[in-house]
């Protein structure tokens, strides 16, 4: 949260002061570890950028150069679809509506897959995420609100915000509830663990698959380049969108205090996220869309792990609620969320 003192932050000029920024190999221990060298609450609001911190991130795109070098083919495309719709799942389902918003129930196991779906996006983990979702909406576009396109740039707003000294912290006081489960702490501290892992395993299923069909030129240097760097690039830039552009461009349903928008435009890249402002009305629903044509693939996707039992009670938006009705048990309107 921005104190008085931090006030720089709205101006727009960096407050390095603050923050511990990791050298020579401390650096590369951050990169694995995200306690080690992290700054403290006392860095809240620092808009500096650690370049060391984040080579991983730029190394990432740059690497995506390589597609225009190496030879492609339709499984390693495949593959890359497929795991493009589980980080996004992941991220809509698991570190946004579940992690943040609670808006539907599961078991210690599922919770755990959905933690897992998550950070194979490589989004941090799912206490850093959904502790600064809640901060969000707490100070949507407000000064305070730490990614808003209203407040700053569009830049700021898709991805600078989170590449600052002063957003790398977990703020695990906004995220008590979950920061409980040691495998989730374990998770949002090691948050590179996970993506390695998918990495190797995405490596392996192309090799065994040209070994297999050496006729199909697959590789596994292809299947890593396409599922697992092209993939995560994707996955990257339709998830910012929502905060960059769905501020920005679409149609407000609702009067909610802020710039949240509904973009029919980019539901399919987010699975549902940007029915935003309908989010925002009602932050509490496990479906985006409220309406039937306002597809949501993420709410799909709920649906079916009702029918198997491994989630239950999906919140939803109540009627009264969703067409601005008064409260049948209190005789006044919903307040704006």
């Amino acid at each position: 949260m921005l104190r008085p003192e931090n006030s720089q932050y709205i101006s727009g000029s960096a407050v390095s002061s603050a923050s511990a920024k990791p050298q020579g190999l401390a650096t590369v221990v951050a990169w694995f570890d995200s306690h080690a060298s992290a700054p403290g609450p006392e860095a809240d609001g620092d808009r500096s950028i650690d370049r060391a911190r984040i080579l991983p991130f730029i190394g990432l795109h740059l690497a995506c150069l390589l597609v225009f070098f190496t030879e492609v083919s339709a499984f390693a495309v495949g593959l890359m679809l497929l795991t493009y719709a589980i980080r996004v799942l992941g991220i809509t389902v698991g570190y946004h509506r579940y992690f943040s918003h609670r808006a539907f129930r599961c078991g210690r196991g599922m919770q755990f897959a959905l933690a897992l779906m998550g950070a194979s996006a490589v989004q941090r983990g799912p206490l850093w995420w959904a502790a600064h979702h809640r901060h969000h909406h707490k100070h949507s576009d407000g000064p305070e609100d730490a990614h808003s396109p209203v407040q700053d740039s569009f830049l700021w707003s898709h991805m600078l915000w989170f590449l600052s000294t002063g957003n790398y912290r977990s703020r695990t006081e906004l995220i008590s509830d979950f920061a409980k489960f040691p495998e989730l702490r374990f998770i949002d501290r090691f948050d590179t663990v996970v993506p390695i892992l998918s990495y190797t395993l995405y490596f392996f299923i192309g090799y065994f698959y040209g070994q297999a069909y050496p006729e199909s030129g697959v590789t596994g240097g292809q299947t890593l380049l396409w599922a697992g760097v092209v993939g995560t690039v994707l996955a990257y830039h339709a998830t910012f969108t929502i905060n960059s552009l769905v501020h920005v461009f679409g149609a407000k349903r609702y009067k909610t205090g802020d710039e949240s928008r509904n973009n029919p435009w980019l539901w399919w890249l987010t699975f549902g996220e940007s029915w935003h402002n309908n989010h925002h009305h009602f932050a509490a629903s496990a479906r985006l869309g409220f309406y039937w044509w306002e597809i949501d693939i993420g709410w799909y996707f709920l649906k079916a792990l009702e029918r198997l039992g491994l989630v239950w009670d999906l919140k939803v938006v109540p009627f009264y609620v969703r067409e601005g009705l008064p409260n049948p048990r209190l005789g006044a309107p919903p307040k704006a969320a």
